[in-house]
């Protein structure tokens, strides 16, 4: 989802002038011309549209649709070139029942999100289309229930993964715990329990592993969550939303941050929310943290929780200057209201506007504005790319692999490309010798329901039917018909973020690529001997102990102690051709 009110005009001088984005009231007459791709469309007006046009209409909007993978904005009353001329009440309110005719036809609902006054007395309106699910009830009757026995053919649902950072203590899982269950705390960590996975997560009130909530919204942007119903279950929450959020709970101890980073390499999270405590500030991990998300390029907003307890004022004084060390031009964006709420989302993809939430998990404060947010928050991937990644031979990254009963063996990952069903031959690997041995997808689950079939770009628990001896994590699903070969060696462009020692020949470091975390040893330095600070320099690694299936192109993030760096892989060397 994207919007063109409050955005920043690149030929506009007020838009890079100062550090917040109170007020743009330089642009109430004019917004940047209409954008030929993408999913947002000025229209003047549609009063009373003959046949002929009322179905170019529905056609464009289907492609508008498309391009925002089944979300839309348009701008009623504003002219192509960016003019908001306005509309009167009356035909306002005809443009917006033609709008919603067109949506119907479509399959789609219509939703107001804010509409502005100008000083004309006419109005601008912004309005959210949304495409209905497959399996969505055009009702939302809490009665709504669906046959237990019934596995979808595919999920379609608009899908947005988001980690959750933040130092230990600082309230994630009891905030994951709130949006998810529909409860608020009651200041003692009730609200928790359900997040953790482990006995000893429950007895020190700590996170250490990755876990996945859900929290979905329906067409007219309602949370759909475990309160959402009676006896709610993640199956019906699945099926009555149209929008779902994957919330991956990470660690916060600076102990497991090896698990944190796996989190956010390993499974592309669109956004990362920072969650920080009113009570304690920016501290401990949290700059680790956003200096990790940066520097793998996932954008951000932040959270600051227990303002019950504390007043936020002096951590969200503390915030500009973190900002500021994190990257350049960062413009935080302290969100009041639904219209910095829209703002927020407009930006959220810009990479320079950091939108700030203050909430409660025992009041319940700030909670609306941050669930709007999420309602609106866009997709990370454009449609053109998911088209790409699904023509693609499909490529399954196994993040957690286990034995469940009689089911066998159930791997836990992120398909980056292709589509994969039940029945797929698929072959697994690398094993110890660099090898892959055949195997076939026995039965599919997404979101803790069963379904046929997974695209680019999902998560998903697939089922072996028959699997090898020596499946770990870090390893891949590839389609039998791609020659595969593990890789010790490969060579990668790299740049220091920041060093405690010198990193040169012989230096190890666990190095982090997609799904893949194992120790690795630079084996040469190329023109130097050394590597420093803000220096990219080409460099050859070698994996300690077993082979890892790489690709040109991966980014890679190695830490060592104190020391980290990022780069991009130029080179690999398969074991079958040494």
């Amino acid at each position: 989802m994207d919007s063109f009110f409050n955005l920043f005009d690149p030929s506009c001088d007020s838009c890079h002038n100062g550090n917040t984005i109170d007020s743009l009231e330089h642009h109430d007459y004019c917004l940047p011309p209409e954008p030929q791709a993408g999913n947002i469309e000025y229209k003047l007006k549609i009063v009373n549209p003959s046949k002929q046009r009322f179905e170019h209409l529905v056609t464009q909007m289907k492609w508008r649709l498309r391009e925002g993978q089944g979300e839309a904005i348009y701008e009623i009353g504003v002219e192509d070139n960016g003019v908001l001329t306005g509309l009167s009440n009356n035909d306002m309110k005809d443009s917006l029942q033609t709008l919603k005719q067109m949506a119907v036809k479509l399959g789609a609902t219509t939703t107001t999100l804010r509409e502005r006054i100008l000083d004309n007395g006419r109005c601008v309106t912004e309005v959210l289309v949304r495409k209905v699910g497959k399996k969505e009830s055009v009702t939302t009757s809490i009665q709504y229930k669906i046959p237990k026995s019934k596995v979808p053919d595919d999920q379609d649902n608009i899908e947005i993964r988001i980690a959750v950072l933040g130092n230990a203590d600082a309230g994630k899982s009891t905030l994951l715990g709130v949006l998810t269950q529909g409860n608020l705390d009651n200041g003692r960590g009730r609200a928790r329990l359900n997040m953790f996975r482990h006995l000893h997560e429950i007895q020190s009130g700590r996170t250490s592993s990755i876990s996945h909530e859900i929290l979905g919204f329906n067409s007219e942007g309602t949370p759909v969550n475990y309160s959402y119903s009676e006896l709610m279950t993640a199956e019906e929450i699945c099926d009555a939303s149209t929008k779902l959020v994957t919330f991956l709970d990470l660690a916060g101890h600076k102990k497991y941050i090896h698990t944190t980073i796996q989190g956010l390499s390993g499974y592309s999270p669109h956004h990362a929310m920072l969650v920080i405590s009113s009570a304690a500030g920016a501290v401990g991990m949290t700059r680790e943290h956003l200096t990790i998300a940066t520097a793998l390029n996932v954008p951000f907003f932040i959270v600051i929780t227990k303002i019950d307890l504390v007043d936020s004022r002096k951590t969200l004084e503390s915030l500009e200057t973190l900002l500021k060390c994190v990257g350049s031009r960062r413009v935080p964006l302290f969100v009041k209201n639904i219209d910095d709420v829209i703002t927020a989302g407009a930006n959220q993809l810009k990479g320079n506007v950091v939108p700030i939430f203050c909430v409660s998990s025992v009041t319940g404060e700030g909670l609306d504005l941050l669930l709007k947010f999420l309602h609106v928050l866009p997709p990370g991937v454009s449609a053109k790319e998911c088209d790409r990644l699904e023509q693609e031979s499909p490529e399954f990254q196994v993040d957690e692999n286990f034995r469940a009963g009689d089911v066998g063996q159930v791997l836990g990952g992120l398909l980056v490309k292709g589509v994969v069903s039940e029945g797929s031959q698929m072959q697994i690997g690398p094993l110890k010798n660099g090898t892959f041995k055949p195997v076939t997808i026995k039965s599919i689950q997404r979101n803790r329901v069963p379904c046929r079939m997974v695209r680019a770009g999902q998560s998903a628990a697939i089922c072996l039917e028959d699997s090898p001896e020596g499946i770990r994590n870090g390893m891949v699903l590839l389609s039998r018909d791609v020659e595969a070969s593990g890789s010790l060696y490969f060579q990668a462009s790299v740049s220091v973020i920041y060093h405690e020692r010198v990193i040169c020949r012989g230096f190890e470091s666990t190095v982090h690529i997609g799904n893949i975390r194992q120790t690795a040893v630079i084996i040469a330095i190329f023109e130097s001997s050394y590597l420093q600070v803000n220096e990219r320099k080409s460099v050859l690694f070698k994996f300690k102990n077993y082979p890892e299936h790489v690709r040109v192109g991966q980014r890679l993030l190695f830490r060592s102690g104190m020391s980290k760096g990022t780069g991009e892989i130029t080179q690999i060397f398969p074991v079958s051709e040494m």
